[in-house]
């Protein structure tokens, strides 16, 4: 991708190139992606996003004739084990489609993927299963939100190949906003697990769509829930975390969005009665990554997934603080362990894992969080 910042060589497993953005000689961020990782986090997408089965279906349906082969059920996103894994999947593949980090050929066939995922008919399948009576909260919010994910990068890549895709994917995305718009100003708490359900994680994408694709409305709704929620909280357990089967920590993934949704001057402070306990002495073992048991066992992977995600959070807080902020440092310390960490968990072997991981990586790999959000 050429519309990331001024860059400098960084090693994170030995792959990557970092981003300045007012920091210390220290200090080093996420930026573009190395071509190898590239190469390999795309494999594993092009593996599976028309792999049908194995397949987890989740949804309520009214009569036994609207259950189906996942193919026949989810015309697009039917591939990758479960819907919201297909769409983030898709996703990874226009990130990386996007890049320019890849060879001729990689690319060809990440286009011929995509051409055959996004079709008129194929979407039409799609609205037809979202509009279903028995819809109710599918895949609300994660894989919603991702989808949105998806929309916006297609719409902030302004060629006529992105734009054509757009054009097929847009009136999923505009039942998706519709329903959230909706949803919105009914969510009375915030959700705070560590896994699907969690409202910050899915608050954070959704806001970037908003504020990409113009939608003042969900921008509007998402920072009033926001601030509702969280603006009073305090003392956040980190100890406690992660649970058993957490991919997203609970604690960083809101204050992730906070800085989203505060201003400069506001959010040092609140970030200081939310997290009190982040050192100031540039330290990074304040914060252990997640240990995986079983690599086979899909649950216990999330484990591999919350130390990509954490890792995107710290480097994101981090840098939302101002420069001489001596907490930067310590945050910055324990997202580079993070990120070796679960980068390197990104793994063909057991598909597990294989179906979703190389996702979170791209997404932390690509800075996808910071510049999807400035």
């Amino acid at each position: 991708m050429r519309h990331l910042k001024t860059l400098m060589l960084f090693t994170v497993t030995g792959l990557i190139a970092c981003q300045t953005t007012s920091i210390t000689p220290t200090e080093a961020y996420p930026g573009e992606i190395a071509p190898a990782l590239a190469e390999r986090f795309s494999a594993l997408a092009l593996d599976c996003v028309h792999k049908e089965f194995p397949n987890k279906i989740s949804r309520t349906t009214d009569t036994a004739e609207e259950i189906g082969r996942p193919r026949e059920l989810f015309p697009v996103f039917y591939g990758c084990f479960d819907w919201h894994s297909a769409v983030h999947g898709h996703w990874l593949l226009v990130r990386l489609l996007r890049s320019g980090a890849l060879d001729n050929d990689t690319e060809q066939r990440i286009i011929a993927a995509l051409e055959q995922s996004f079709t008129t008919d194929n979407v039409a399948g799609e609205v037809a299963n979202f509009s279903r009576p028995a819809n109710g909260s599918w895949e609300r919010p994660y894989g919603l939100a991702w989808y949105l994910q998806l929309t916006a990068e297609l719409r902030e890549w302004q060629t006529p190949m992105a734009q054509r895709w757009l054009a097929i994917l847009e009136p999923l995305e505009a039942d998706i906003a519709a329903s959230l718009n909706q949803w919105l100003p009914k969510l009375a708490y915030p959700i705070r697990l560590g896994t699907h359900n969690q409202s910050a994680f899915a608050f954070g994408l959704m806001y970037d769509w908003a504020e990409v694709s113009g939608d003042d409305e969900m921008t509007a709704l998402i920072t009033e829930r926001s601030l509702a929620f969280h603006r009073n909280d305090v003392r956040c357990p980190l100890d406690y975390e992660p649970s058993g089967e957490d991919f997203l920590s609970p604690c960083l993934m809101e204050a992730d969005l906070m800085r989203r949704v505060l201003t400069t001057d506001e959010f040092p402070v609140w970030l200081k009665r939310f997290m009190p306990g982040i050192p100031t002495d540039g330290s990074a073992d304040w914060l252990k990554p997640g240990i995986v048991t079983d690599a086979t066992a899909g649950k216990l992977v999330h484990l591999d997934g919350v130390n990509s995600s954490r890792a995107w959070n710290l480097y994101n807080i981090a840098r939302a603080l101002p420069p001489n902020d001596r907490r930067r440092a310590a945050l910055v310390a324990a997202a580079k362990v993070h990120a070796d960490t679960g980068v390197a968990a990104v793994s063909a072997e057991h598909y597990a894992g294989s179906h979703w991981l190389a996702s979170f990586a791209t997404y932390l790999m690509t800075d996808r969080g910071w510049a999807g959000s400035e």
